[in-house]
């Protein structure tokens, strides 16, 4: 095996461990011995777990009994994020107001992966509550980057694919509220799956944006991340919100994609030598035989201005129970008033407290019109504008959208320090939020910055419930960044 077995693919290591090439011991043997020794220079694990014995040996088992009928993730190694749930397991979302809370029960997406036999390597690092795009407002540190340590990797699912882009793990999980799965993905060269909202079940997430949130993958591969949604997958009596398979039109996948590029959108802002490769990129595929047209989408403009007015919203209501006294660290003071204020000033870090007050301040009374309301109707316009674009029966009929993942390469720690800068992070990936659409990223290439090669990606967005339409498309993207 000319790879090491902790850096191999999903789809690599399950067959090594059902060709006898590998033992489960070893694969976690592996994972775990890289883990301890880059986590202490680039924190992407909160917490490393001891091996656990018996669950390696019910995964080996269960691979030599069941032979390619096992499933594809039984034994494999995988991080999970700091903000889902693992019963009997810290889970803090990064933050000092949880920092001791121990779950008591599964989320449903580990309890799916229990019963396929994955092993669970650690919590990943993460942005405060999932609020950032760098993993720089982690309570516990910040994660850096693998492909260049003096850079971010992104967030705020960094620690989850700082380990797979190091392999301390052979996947991931994160979640995904405005592109923090797939920006990371993109700044550290991995493929990031934001699944149809609702496709995957939130239960035993802790909330950031209850009506953007969703758990997806981060993996070496296209078709590892399609492996983890399938298991991930399906409705869930515990999350209202989760939607049968069948819900929406089953989209077929032609043999040559319409990929809609709003041209207009990216005629300022982005790094030149992004913009190369993306176009570059796009050449490639029309000369493969794919069709890319230039699509108007003004409504997408406004994306990122709904984007943080609903989002802040959200989160001032999901994290009002964290009060020191229902929930969360606890601080007591001469009154009342200050067991609250000091509870919630420890325990919160400044960009939490700034999107607290800023989504206190959009739902108030005199101004849940002016703002609130108006961003719920833009983002109604923006479902209504790609709807129009992927359900059309004319020449104009598309596939999938196609932006860069991000505006830039990955930037340097605290060159974003204006709060502004880092929120403009998010401008192609909050649509896909905003809309429940589903949207990957998927390497597209690197660009040169003083002396290393940094990845960039290339974002598709499809309609509801066609994962299988942006798979189709990551996987030309994949084998033309190979060839």
């Amino acid at each position: 095996m000319s790879k090491g077995a902790n850096e191999l693919t999903l789809a690599e290591a399950a067959r090594a461990l059902r060709a006898r090439e590998l033992t489960v011991r070893e694969l976690w043997d592996a994972c775990a011995a890289a883990a301890h020794a880059k986590n202490g220079e680039l924190n992407a694990y909160l917490e490393l777990f001891e091996a656990d014995g018996a669950a390696i040996d019910a995964a080996q088992k269960r691979i030599d009994e069941e032979g390619a009928a096992a499933p594809a993730l039984c034994g494999i190694p995988l991080a999970v994020k700091d903000n889902l749930l693992i019963e009997g397991r810290v889970a803090s979302a990064g933050s000092r107001m949880l920092e001791n809370y121990r779950a008591t029960y599964d989320a449903t997406v580990i309890k799916k992966l229990k019963d396929a036999g994955a092993l669970f390597l650690g919590r990943a690092n993460m942005d405060e509550f999932a609020m950032g795009s760098s993993t720089e407002h982690s309570a516990f540190g910040r994660t850096l980057n693998p492909r260049d340590t003096s850079r971010v990797p992104g967030g705020s699912s960094g620690g989850s694919a700082a380990a797979v882009a190091a392999d301390m793990a052979i996947a991931a999980l994160g979640s995904d509220t405005g592109g923090s799965i797939r920006q990371p993905a993109a700044l550290t060269g991995l493929v990031g799956l934001k699944p149809t909202y609702g496709a995957v079940s939130r239960s035993g997430l802790i909330a950031m944006g209850s009506s953007l949130d969703q758990i997806g993958p981060l993996a070496k591969s296209v078709g590892d991340a399609r492996l983890l949604f399938e298991a991930l997958r399906g409705l869930d009596p515990l999350d209202s919100t989760t939607i049968p398979e069948d819900l929406y039109p089953a989209r077929p996948v032609p043999k040559k994609l319409r990929i809609g590029v709003p041209m207009n959108l990216l005629a300022s802002g982005l790094d030149p030598d992004l913009k190369a490769v993306f176009d570059a990129t796009l050449g490639k595929l029309a000369g493969a035989g794919h069709t890319v047209i230039d699509i108007g989408l003004p409504a997408s403009e406004h994306a990122l201005a709904a984007y943080y007015v609903v989002m802040p919203a959200e989160v001032s209501t999901n994290l009002a129970r964290l009060d020191g006294m229902r929930y969360g660290r606890a601080a007591r003071g001469a009154t009342l008033l200050d067991d609250y204020v000091l509870s919630r000033t420890e325990g919160f870090g400044e960009e939490t407290r700034r999107r607290i007050l800023l989504g206190t301040f959009v739902l108030s009374s005199g101004y849940i019109d002016a703002y609130y309301r108006k961003a719920e109707a833009a983002r109604v316009s923006l479902r209504y504008a790609y709807d129009g674009l992927f359900d059309r029966d004319d020449a104009a009929k598309i596939d999938v959208v196609a932006f860069p993942t991000t505006a830039s390469p990955a930037f340097k720690f605290g060159e974003k320090s204006d709060p502004l800068s880092m929120y403009l992070e998010d401008v192609f990936t909050v649509t896909a939020n905003l809309t429940g659409m589903p949207a990957l990223s998927v390497p597209m290439g690197t660009v040169a910055r003083e002396g290393k090669d940094l990845p960039v990606g290339m974002h598709f967005t499809a309609p509801h419930g066609a994962e299988n339409v942006l798979f189709a498309a990551a996987g030309e993207v994949e084998k033309l960044a190979a060839s």
